[in-house]
């Protein structure tokens, strides 16, 4: 009868208590999802209570039994709120859910691949759920569920019907990827570059770098490590720094060993070769800039990999779909714009605009940039450097927020045309009045800008 009734739930309290080395407090009752939020509470579930910088979730525990939450995961010894559902204490709640999503990770005989990198994460996420899907059912990281919180909901979405599943890892700080590799428990790993997101924190790329290989942390023993031969930083790892793994490279240089030649750019994408263990395919990529290029390629690496020939790989390529605002292409009457505003990095920044300087334009190439935000002391000098990339691919600027006034000043002295603001709204009317039909406009910036709402007042 126990084991029935184990079967038809997720998990039971007595087993999250064993599993988390919690202590249980009332009854052993089965839950059948977990939640961290009381507004998307289904019933039977278990009630994670996190804490936040605003808030303490302990305080919505009875609010969680009310809407019909089963049990819920405390960090309460002393006096747990009284409520009528069995709770389970532990010393830190995200950790338990952490390893709760890693037992639940383990019943099932998924082929998963976990992902980190400065910039490119998420597209290189997609493009392998691209290639995965031609094979398998494939579970993804969805939106920006990177973190300690998001990856577990990610992970107990995994039931009998996977086969594959890609997921995301993003950090701030050291330990960070560390945990959620723990977690996800990766059969191979993908490190997309080391650029200078975070260095406010870490200081160092080589301290991002040493951020980025937690990704190894728990990998199985046989994972094999991916990673981008082009970038500086990563094509100096070796065997000694991942415990013994094999090490594939991929990228446009001679050495790798998954590479990219005759890159030509068209209207509906990327072409290109991909020459793997001495062989050549054609293949194709249905978005613009050569990062795609090497999106595709760690896919390529990855589905071969888990089991994948060629012949499968390359034109499931052609089904990627960019999420988000990543460099999505609109028209807008005569205008064509570039949505690029989920994030912004120096090497984010120079790769939306190698797009944009790589596009036909019958009018003029307009670049809208916002702050790059989290460069700690290196951000005036980073600011003032995207100005050569800005110079190789745009016409104009229009530049948003108080960082890019550095940029401004990089680009008045070369004699470039630049309209700089740290108000949005006389910023977008200004853009609104100026551009003109056959226009292209590039919106780029951290997520903290919101460059996107410029973007909406020129529909």
């Amino acid at each position: 009868m126990a084991e029935e009734k184990q079967m038809n739930y997720m998990f039971t309290t007595e087993e999250i208590a064993k599993v988390t080395g919690g202590v249980l407090r009332g009854g052993n009752v089965g839950v059948n999802g977990v939640s961290t939020d009381t507004r998307t509470i289904e019933k039977g579930c278990l009630f994670v209570a996190v804490r936040g910088e605003r808030f303490d979730g302990n305080d919505f525990i009875p609010a969680a039994a009310e809407k019909g939450a089963a049990a819920a995961l405390s960090d309460i010894f002393e006096e747990v709120v009284h409520v009528n559902i069995p709770v389970i204490c532990v010393r830190d709640t995200r950790a338990a859910q952490l390893k709760l999503a890693r037992y639940h990770r383990d019943k099932f005989g998924v082929k998963l691949c976990g992902v980190t990198g400065s910039v490119g994460k998420t597209s290189t996420k997609d493009m392998i759920y691209a290639v995965l899907s031609a094979k398998y059912k494939t579970l993804r990281t969805q939106g920006n569920f990177n973190n300690d919180i998001g990856l577990p909901r990610t992970l107990f979405g995994l039931n009998e019907s996977y086969g594959a599943a890609v997921i995301e890892m993003g950090m701030s700080a050291l330990g960070e990827i560390s945990a959620l590799s723990q977690a996800a428990h990766p059969d191979c790993a993908v490190i997309t570059n080391i650029g200078w997101c975070h260095i406010e924190n870490l200081k160092t790329r080589r301290n991002i770098l040493r951020a980025k290989l937690e990704i190894l942390d728990g990998a199985s023993e046989d994972a094999p490590l991916i990673l981008c031969g082009d970038d500086e930083y990563l094509r100096e790892v070796n065997e000694k720094m991942t415990g013994g793994r094999r090490i594939i490279s991929y990228g446009m240089g001679e050495g790798c060993d998954v590479r990219a030649e005759n890159v030509v750019h068209t209207e509906n994408g990327e072409s290109f070769d991909i020459i793997a263990d001495g062989k050549r395919y054609a293949a194709a990529v249905p978005v613009m800039g050569e990062h795609h290029v090497l999106n595709a390629l760690a896919a390529f690496a990855v589905g071969r990999e888990f089991g994948m020939s060629a012949e499968e790989i390359v034109p499931a390529l052609m089904d990627y779909e960019a999420s988000g605002m990543r460099q999505r292409i609109e028209k807008r009457g005569g205008v064509t714009v570039i949505l690029d505003c989920y994030n912004a990095s120096p090497t984010s920044m120079k790769t939306s605009l190698s797009v944009l300087g790589g596009m036909k334009c019958a009018g003029r190439k307009i670049a809208v940039l916002g702050d790059m935000l989290e460069l700690g002391e290196m951000s005036h000098k980073l600011h003032a450097g995207t100005a050569d990339a800005v110079c190789e691919n745009a016409d104009e600027c229009f530049l948003y927020g108080h960082e890019m006034a550095y940029c401004k000043d990089e680009l008045e002295k070369r004699g470039f045309t630049v309209f700089h603001s740290e108000d949005k709204a006389a910023l977008a009317r200004t853009l609104r009045s100026h551009i003109k039909d056959g226009d292209i406009l590039l919106f780029k910036g951290s997520r903290g800008m919101k460059m996107e709402e410029i973007a909406e007042t020129i529909r």
